[in-house]
Protein backbone atom coordinates (compact mmCIF):
# COMPACT_ATOMS: atom_id res chain seq x y z
CA UNK A 1 0.00 0.00 0.00
CA UNK A 2 1.44 3.32 -1.05
CA UNK A 3 3.01 5.49 1.69
CA UNK A 4 5.07 8.62 1.67
CA UNK A 5 7.88 7.54 5.01
CA UNK A 6 15.08 10.11 10.65
CA UNK A 7 15.88 7.74 12.96
CA UNK A 8 15.93 10.67 15.41
CA UNK A 9 12.76 9.49 17.16
CA UNK A 10 12.18 6.34 19.16
CA UNK A 11 9.16 4.21 18.32
CA UNK A 12 7.46 5.38 21.50
CA UNK A 13 8.19 9.00 20.63
CA UNK A 14 6.61 8.74 17.22
CA UNK A 15 3.60 6.95 18.69
CA UNK A 16 3.07 9.82 21.10
CA UNK A 17 3.27 12.35 18.29
CA UNK A 18 0.54 10.69 16.28
CA UNK A 19 -1.81 9.83 19.15
CA UNK A 20 -3.78 13.07 18.70
CA UNK A 21 -6.27 12.32 15.93
CA UNK A 22 -8.23 15.56 15.66
CA UNK A 23 -12.02 15.67 15.71
CA UNK A 24 -14.32 15.89 12.70
CA UNK A 25 -16.58 18.92 12.49
CA UNK A 26 -18.70 17.14 9.88
CA UNK A 27 -20.15 13.68 10.46
CA UNK A 28 -18.36 10.82 8.79
CA UNK A 29 -20.86 8.60 7.05
CA UNK A 30 -19.37 5.18 6.60
CA UNK A 31 -16.91 3.52 8.95
CA UNK A 32 -13.25 3.00 8.19
CA UNK A 33 -13.72 -0.64 9.15
CA UNK A 34 -16.57 -1.20 6.70
CA UNK A 35 -16.06 -3.96 4.13
CA UNK A 36 -13.90 -2.89 1.22
CA UNK A 37 -16.28 -1.33 -1.29
CA UNK A 38 -15.99 -1.38 -5.03
CA UNK A 39 -14.63 1.89 -6.36
CA UNK A 40 -17.08 4.42 -7.71
CA UNK A 41 -16.91 5.27 -11.39
CA UNK A 42 -13.89 7.44 -12.10
CA UNK A 43 -14.19 10.75 -13.93
CA UNK A 44 -13.68 10.57 -17.68
CA UNK A 45 -10.00 10.22 -18.58
CA UNK A 46 -9.21 12.53 -21.48
CA UNK A 47 -5.53 13.30 -22.23
CA UNK A 48 -6.63 16.58 -23.84
CA UNK A 49 -8.28 17.71 -20.60
CA UNK A 50 -5.16 18.03 -18.44
CA UNK A 51 -3.26 21.06 -17.14
CA UNK A 52 0.44 21.39 -16.36
CA UNK A 53 0.11 22.36 -12.69
CA UNK A 54 -1.15 20.27 -9.76
CA UNK A 55 -2.86 22.67 -7.36
CA UNK A 56 -5.63 20.55 -5.82
CA UNK A 57 -6.02 22.00 -2.30
CA UNK A 58 -5.60 18.58 -0.67
CA UNK A 59 -2.78 17.39 -2.95
CA UNK A 60 -0.73 20.35 -4.23
CA UNK A 61 2.53 19.52 -5.97
CA UNK A 62 4.72 22.61 -6.17
CA UNK A 63 8.05 21.80 -7.87
CA UNK A 64 10.98 22.23 -5.51
CA UNK A 65 9.01 21.38 -2.36
CA UNK A 66 10.66 18.83 -0.06
CA UNK A 67 8.63 17.02 2.61
CA UNK A 68 10.17 15.10 5.52
CA UNK A 69 8.18 12.51 7.48
CA UNK A 70 9.07 10.39 10.51
CA UNK A 71 7.36 7.08 11.04
CA UNK A 72 7.34 3.48 12.17
CA UNK A 73 6.68 0.42 10.02
CA UNK A 74 7.32 -3.21 10.91
CA UNK A 75 8.71 -2.01 14.23
CA UNK A 76 11.43 0.05 12.56
CA UNK A 77 11.78 3.81 12.77
CA UNK A 78 11.88 5.30 9.28
CA UNK A 79 12.46 8.59 7.55
CA UNK A 80 10.57 9.38 4.36
CA UNK A 81 11.85 12.25 2.17
CA UNK A 82 9.55 13.26 -0.68
CA UNK A 83 10.56 15.85 -3.28
CA UNK A 84 8.33 17.36 -5.95
CA UNK A 85 10.85 17.64 -8.76
CA UNK A 86 10.94 19.99 -11.74
CA UNK A 87 11.08 16.95 -14.04
CA UNK A 88 8.25 15.87 -16.33
CA UNK A 89 7.37 12.47 -17.77
CA UNK A 90 5.03 11.92 -20.71
CA UNK A 91 2.49 9.16 -20.10
CA UNK A 92 -0.52 8.53 -22.37
CA UNK A 93 0.12 11.90 -24.02
CA UNK A 94 0.09 13.74 -20.67
CA UNK A 95 2.99 15.70 -19.18
CA UNK A 96 3.11 14.36 -15.63
CA UNK A 97 4.81 15.81 -12.55
CA UNK A 98 7.59 13.57 -11.22
CA UNK A 99 7.75 13.08 -7.44
CA UNK A 100 10.90 11.51 -5.96
CA UNK A 101 10.38 9.51 -2.77
CA UNK A 102 12.99 7.80 -0.56
CA UNK A 103 12.62 5.73 2.60
CA UNK A 104 15.53 5.35 5.02
CA UNK A 105 15.89 3.00 7.99
CA UNK A 106 18.67 3.97 10.41
CA UNK A 107 20.08 6.23 7.72
CA UNK A 108 20.27 3.45 5.13
CA UNK A 109 18.27 3.66 1.92
CA UNK A 110 15.47 1.08 1.93
CA UNK A 111 13.29 2.17 -0.97
CA UNK A 112 13.42 4.66 -3.85
CA UNK A 113 10.41 5.56 -5.97
CA UNK A 114 9.50 7.93 -8.78
CA UNK A 115 5.75 8.65 -8.85
CA UNK A 116 3.91 10.32 -11.73
CA UNK A 117 0.90 12.59 -11.18
CA UNK A 118 -1.17 14.93 -13.33
CA UNK A 119 -4.27 17.06 -12.78
CA UNK A 120 -7.24 17.39 -15.10
CA UNK A 121 -9.06 20.67 -15.75
CA UNK A 122 -11.72 19.76 -13.19
CA UNK A 123 -9.13 19.49 -10.42
CA UNK A 124 -8.87 15.70 -10.05
CA UNK A 125 -5.29 14.52 -9.48
CA UNK A 126 -4.55 11.35 -11.42
CA UNK A 127 -1.95 8.76 -10.51
CA UNK A 128 -0.22 7.53 -13.66
CA UNK A 129 2.26 5.06 -12.19
CA UNK A 130 5.46 4.54 -10.26
CA UNK A 131 8.95 3.18 -10.71
CA UNK A 132 9.86 1.70 -7.34
CA UNK A 133 12.96 -0.16 -6.13
CA UNK A 134 13.71 -1.79 -2.79
CA UNK A 135 17.28 -2.06 -1.52
CA UNK A 136 19.25 -4.39 0.72
CA UNK A 137 22.93 -3.77 1.43
CA UNK A 138 22.94 -1.11 -1.26
CA UNK A 139 21.62 -3.41 -3.99
CA UNK A 140 18.21 -3.48 -5.69
CA UNK A 141 16.34 -6.59 -4.55
CA UNK A 142 12.84 -5.87 -5.85
CA UNK A 143 10.88 -3.65 -8.22
CA UNK A 144 7.55 -5.11 -7.09
CA UNK A 145 4.71 -2.60 -7.26
CA UNK A 146 6.04 -0.72 -10.28
CA UNK A 147 3.49 0.11 -12.97
CA UNK A 148 2.85 2.63 -15.73
CA UNK A 149 -0.57 3.60 -17.09
CA UNK A 150 -1.07 2.24 -20.60
CA UNK A 151 1.55 -0.51 -20.23
CA UNK A 152 0.65 -4.20 -19.78
CA UNK A 153 -2.97 -3.36 -19.05
CA UNK A 154 -2.24 -0.81 -16.30
CA UNK A 155 -4.84 1.92 -15.90
CA UNK A 156 -4.59 5.38 -14.32
CA UNK A 157 -6.35 6.09 -11.04
CA UNK A 158 -7.25 9.05 -8.86
CA UNK A 159 -4.97 9.99 -5.98
CA UNK A 160 -7.20 12.92 -4.93
CA UNK A 161 -10.65 13.94 -6.13
CA UNK A 162 -11.39 17.53 -7.06
CA UNK A 163 -14.28 17.69 -4.60
CA UNK A 164 -13.99 14.70 -2.24
CA UNK A 165 -17.16 13.86 -0.34
CA UNK A 166 -17.58 11.58 2.66
CA UNK A 167 -18.51 8.08 1.52
CA UNK A 168 -16.90 8.28 -1.93
CA UNK A 169 -14.69 5.33 -2.86
CA UNK A 170 -12.29 5.51 -5.78
CA UNK A 171 -9.56 3.50 -7.48
CA UNK A 172 -6.09 4.95 -7.02
CA UNK A 173 -4.15 2.62 -9.29
CA UNK A 174 -4.64 -0.54 -11.31
CA UNK A 175 -2.37 -3.23 -12.66
CA UNK A 176 -3.95 -6.61 -11.99
CA UNK A 177 -2.29 -8.46 -9.10
CA UNK A 178 0.38 -5.75 -8.82
CA UNK A 179 -1.21 -2.41 -7.92
CA UNK A 180 -4.88 -2.29 -6.90
CA UNK A 181 -5.13 0.36 -4.17
CA UNK A 182 -8.46 2.04 -3.45
CA UNK A 183 -9.41 4.85 -1.08
CA UNK A 184 -12.58 5.88 0.73
CA UNK A 185 -13.28 9.37 2.09
CA UNK A 186 -14.34 8.89 5.73
CA UNK A 187 -14.27 12.41 7.25
CA UNK A 188 -13.90 16.10 6.46
CA UNK A 189 -13.50 19.23 8.56
CA UNK A 190 -10.82 17.73 10.82
CA UNK A 191 -8.37 19.57 13.04
CA UNK A 192 -5.02 17.79 12.68
CA UNK A 193 -1.77 18.40 14.58
CA UNK A 194 1.61 17.03 13.48
CA UNK A 195 5.14 18.09 14.50
CA UNK A 196 5.38 20.47 11.55
CA UNK A 197 2.19 22.46 12.29
CA UNK A 198 -1.49 22.33 13.16
CA UNK A 199 -4.16 22.47 10.46
CA UNK A 200 -7.91 22.91 10.12
CA UNK A 201 -10.52 21.65 7.65
CA UNK A 202 -8.55 18.51 6.81
CA UNK A 203 -9.67 15.39 5.02
CA UNK A 204 -9.31 11.76 6.12
CA UNK A 205 -9.28 8.76 3.80
CA UNK A 206 -8.84 5.05 4.41
CA UNK A 207 -6.85 3.06 1.86
CA UNK A 208 -7.16 -0.66 1.17
CA UNK A 209 -6.41 -3.21 -1.52
CA UNK A 210 -7.69 -6.61 -2.53
CA UNK A 211 -4.07 -7.75 -2.61
CA UNK A 212 -3.70 -7.28 1.17
CA UNK A 213 -6.93 -8.43 2.85
CA UNK A 214 -7.34 -7.14 6.37
CA UNK A 215 -4.91 -4.25 5.92
CA UNK A 216 -6.19 -0.66 6.01
CA UNK A 217 -4.41 2.64 6.55
CA UNK A 218 -5.89 6.06 7.22
CA UNK A 219 -4.35 9.22 5.78
CA UNK A 220 -4.93 12.88 6.61
CA UNK A 221 -4.66 15.58 3.94
CA UNK A 222 -4.75 19.29 4.80
CA UNK A 223 -5.50 22.35 2.65
CA UNK A 224 -2.51 23.90 0.94
CA UNK A 225 -0.12 21.21 2.18
CA UNK A 226 -1.45 17.80 1.22
CA UNK A 227 -0.52 14.57 3.00
CA UNK A 228 0.44 15.13 6.65
CA UNK A 229 -0.25 11.93 8.60
CA UNK A 230 -0.96 8.20 8.27
CA UNK A 231 -1.54 5.29 10.60
CA UNK A 232 -2.65 1.70 10.31
CA UNK A 233 -6.25 1.02 11.32
CA UNK A 234 -6.18 -2.70 10.48
CA UNK A 235 -3.24 -5.03 10.08
CA UNK A 236 0.38 -4.03 10.85
CA UNK A 237 0.97 -1.00 13.06
CA UNK A 238 2.18 1.87 10.88
CA UNK A 239 2.59 5.54 11.73
CA UNK A 240 3.85 8.52 9.77
CA UNK A 241 3.86 12.27 10.49
CA UNK A 242 5.04 15.37 8.64
CA UNK A 243 7.97 17.01 10.41
CA UNK A 244 9.37 19.52 7.91
CA UNK A 245 8.79 21.27 4.59
CA UNK A 246 11.75 22.88 2.85
CA UNK A 247 12.84 23.77 -0.67
CA UNK A 248 14.94 21.55 -2.90
CA UNK A 249 16.98 22.21 -6.03
CA UNK A 250 15.86 18.95 -7.71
Amino acid sequence: MKRFAIPLFTTAGVAALVSCEGQPTQPATGSSDAPAAMASSLPAFDPDNFVRVVDNRFFPLRPGTRYVYHGVEDGEVETNITIVTHDRKEILGISATVVFDRVFVHGVLKEKTFDWYAQDRNGNVWYLGEDTREFENGKVVSTEGSWKAGKDGAKPGIIMLAHPQVGETYRQEFLANVAEDQARVVARGLDVAVPYASFQNCLKTVEFTRLEPGVKESKDFCPGVGFVKAHGVEGPATQLVLTAITQSTL
